[in-house]
């Protein structure tokens, strides 16, 4: 009798998926829009170099915005949505009033140039732009290219208090940074892939400033932090500083997306101290060591991370469409 009631059940949770397909978890998968839209990463890698040639910001803007779109709600562009009648957008939550405006433009002038193709108009997601977007900043200033994963469809609500607690900050250790990306499907070997995005990321002074100001009641500035960096920090960042400025995260190559972030981090100068304990901590440290002289094995590890992430809460079906204009919803 068991064994009909297990056949009943496994026939009407077969059947469930039959009938409600949008349950299924999106099957994203790399020439997606070969069909419809077969020029498409031609397109955005063309529309996306113009604008690096413009200002190199496009670079840690663009990778900052798809980081903070996926972790809130799922890679579905709804960081992008501009805020409007009651509705207050994720973009206007304190922790994404730093994303740098280059990055939404980045989006929005290559959807502008898929749209341009008549053959493309309103055939691809503003999320999946971003995806391609991120990877050719990345490839643009001396990263690996990859291929991307494709299939996303754009997200039908944004709001500010759905990013509360998502993000991850300046001052995590290292149980909470694993825990924020645990829950996003992410281990520790891809948070510590994913935080050397921070090669050629800029902060605003106030982020780190307790490192080098307030830290304790015995050290001022952090013991974790390079004496002779912390004292150049204080030059860029004195107390009661403008707070629109913003400084490179990595001291020795700014503008170059390679693994020197780690070796930066040997030599105590991790801007943040949510970057510092990858190296301090002992159960990330090997990580840390192992990729500042291997860059071949951090370069895979990166897209083995950035794939992970990019396939974090897709939409599809009824849960999603494709959004006209990326800031709006349709």
């Amino acid at each position: 009798m068991g064994r009909f009631i297990n056949l009943a059940l496994l026939l009407s949770f077969s059947l469930s998926f039959c009938l409600f397909p949008d349950t299924i978890s999106a099957q994203l998968r790399q020439n997606y829009y070969a069909s419809s839209c077969p020029n498409v990463e031609s397109i955005v890698r063309t529309a996306v170099a113009k604008k690096f040639q413009e200002t190199f910001v496009t670079v840690p803007a663009t990778i900052r915005l798809f980081f903070h779109d996926c972790f809130v709600q799922g890679c579905d562009a709804s960081v992008i949505i501009a805020s409007s009648g009651g509705n207050r957008a994720e973009k206007d939550h304190p922790d994404n009033l730093s994303l740098a405006g280059d990055g939404f433009d980045t989006v929005i002038k290559a959807k502008a140039a898929v749209d341009a193709v008549p053959s493309c108009r309103n055939k691809v997601s503003c999320a999946d732009i971003l995806a391609m977007a991120t990877r050719d900043v990345v490839a643009l200033s001396g990263g690996p290219s990859y291929a991307v994963e494709l299939g996303r469809l754009d997200g039908l609500n944004s709001t500010a208090a759905s990013v509360n607690g998502k993000l991850p900050q300046p001052s995590f250790n290292l149980n909470q940074l694993n825990s924020l990306f645990a829950a996003n499907g992410l281990d520790q070997t891809d948070m510590i892939a994913l935080s050397a995005a921070h090669t050629v990321g800029f902060s605003h002074c106030s982020k780190f400033s307790n490192r080098i100001y307030s830290f304790g009641r015995q050290n001022a500035v952090d013991p974790t932090m390079n004496r002779t960096y912390a004292t150049q920090l204080q030059q860029m960042c004195p107390q009661n500083v403008d707070p629109s400025i913003a400084i490179n995260m990595d001291p020795n190559t700014p503008r170059k997306f390679d693994n020197v972030y780690f070796k930066n981090l040997q030599k105590g100068q991790g801007l943040f101290t949510s970057d510092q304990v990858l190296f301090t901590d002992r159960r990330s440290r090997p990580t840390v060591d192992a990729w500042a002289t291997n860059s071949q094995a951090f370069n895979q590890a990166f897209i083995t991370a950035m794939t992970k992430l990019g396939r974090v809460g897709v939409k599809t079906g009824r849960n999603g469409n494709i959004r006209r204009n990326c800031a709006a919803f349709n």
